[in-house]
């Protein structure tokens, strides 16, 4: 793997994609620096090999291009408080502005970018837009896990300006090392836990995991159309009914495969949406008309915390119920803790998505698990199967 430990950065200027895409607030203070924090032993390598950093990210979704609220500026503040460097801003990520201030970037000094999607030719993958992003370096480092499944300008297509003198930042190689232990070098038993809304969003992940795994654990709202497929009563709880067939065949897979299937046995069901909801538990397969199963109940916990207690490597994406209501956050939290406490036994624990992520740290057990990934969309890409472009276009 080609990373910044394999290239002399004296006097270099490296250019380092980033993804400092992270939520402010009504005065633009940052309110989780998870994604800055993670790029600092980037940074921290670069300097201390005597080269200089130019930091280009993008942030939010500006529509007609550039916005204040938008702006790189804002996280100025946090970025000189963790790196202790004076941050040099150029007030636009090509042009007079960037030129002059990369041109005469000295050795130590960090230079941050504008928003790149103040250009429509960043997602465009345009190439004479990632040409312009080049000039300003001398090396390209991808540390954006997050934006690696776009192939984007500065993602994917600014790599081939660099054909000697591209690499992975320690967040991209740790998370594919961390990604390849988990798919490729899994100790068994291997479980796997798919959570969240639909089966649609998972149908490619299930298909790849199945012939690598020996136990499935599957919650959330996508229960709901494999419990239905198999003769259930679900009330009123989410159902894709056009996936009923495609919960079937993969019932079937991992019969054929050996794979446990592990679902809820019992719910925790609502007569409405909302965290004042009327509640009662019932089994998982007769929930009454007009109810709806928001969490995984009790019974369910005591299973799947002794399927994870027994596996020696453990992916989990996606929560076992509305986690964000207080009321109905049990069923995930309980599963959490089920995971640190395998972990801290000597399993190896990889979270990644979003909401597994927001619940990790909401239970505030990201140091209790092996790996927390970054990126939600690239690592669900990745487990599908899928090439990453910005992994593709580094390692060709």
């Amino acid at each position: 793997m080609k990373t910044i430990d394999n290239y002399d950065l004296k006097g270099k200027r490296a250019l380092v994609r980033v993804d400092f895409n992270v939520p402010l607030n009504d005065i633009f203070d940052i309110t989780d620096t998870t994604r800055i924090d993670s790029t600092l032993p980037t940074i921290k390598k670069i300097i201390d090999s005597g080269g200089s950093v130019i930091l280009m990210s993008h942030l939010g979704r500006p529509k007609t291009g550039p916005e204040d609220k938008y702006s790189l500026k804002h996280l100025i503040p946090y970025l000189t408080m963790i790196t202790g460097k004076t941050i040099k801003f150029a007030d636009d990520c090509i042009g007079a502005s960037a030129m002059n201030l990369s041109a005469t970037l000295q050795s130590g000094e960090i230079l941050l970018l504008e928003n790149l999607r103040f250009y429509k030719e960043e997602e465009k993958g345009d190439e004479a837009f990632a040409k312009k992003l080049a000039s300003l370096g001398d090396v390209y480092v991808n540390d954006a896990f997050g934006t690696a499944h776009r192939a984007h300008a500065s993602t994917a297509v600014i790599a081939k300006f660099f054909p000697d003198s591209k690499m992975f930042g320690y967040l991209m190689s740790n998370e594919l090392i961390a990604l390849e232990k988990v798919l490729s070098q899994s100790e068994k038993p291997f479980t796997a836990i798919l959570g969240g809304a639909k089966v649609s969003g998972k149908i490619e992940i299930i298909k790849n995991l199945l012939p690598r795994v020996n136990n499935l654990i599957i919650g959330g709202g996508m229960m709901f159309t494999f419990i239905k497929a198999m003769g259930g009563k679900v009330g009123s709880s989410l159902v894709e009914e056009d996936l009923i067939q495609t919960a079937k065949e993969a019932l079937a897979q991992a019969e054929k495969l050996n794979v446990k299937i592990h679902l809820p046995v019992d719910v925790i069901a609502a007569d409405k949406f909302a965290n004042d909801a009327q509640t009662q538990q019932c089994p998982s397969n007769e929930i009454p008309d007009g109810w709806m199963g928001l969490d995984i109940g009790p019974e369910t916990s005591k299973l799947f915390a002794r399927v994870i207690a027994s596996s020696k490597t453990i992916l989990w994406n996606g929560p076992m119920g509305v986690f964000e209501m207080e009321t109905f956050e049990t069923g995930t939290k309980n599963l959490a803790f089920s995971i640190a406490e395998a972990s801290s036994a000597g399993a190896y624990s990889l979270i990644g998505g979003g909401d597994s992520v927001a619940a990790i740290n909401k239970f505030h057990l990201a140091e209790n698990v092996s790996y927390v990934s970054t990126g939600g969309g690239a690592m669900l890409e990745y487990i599908e199967g899928k090439e990453l472009p910005g992994v593709k276009y580094i390692m060709d």
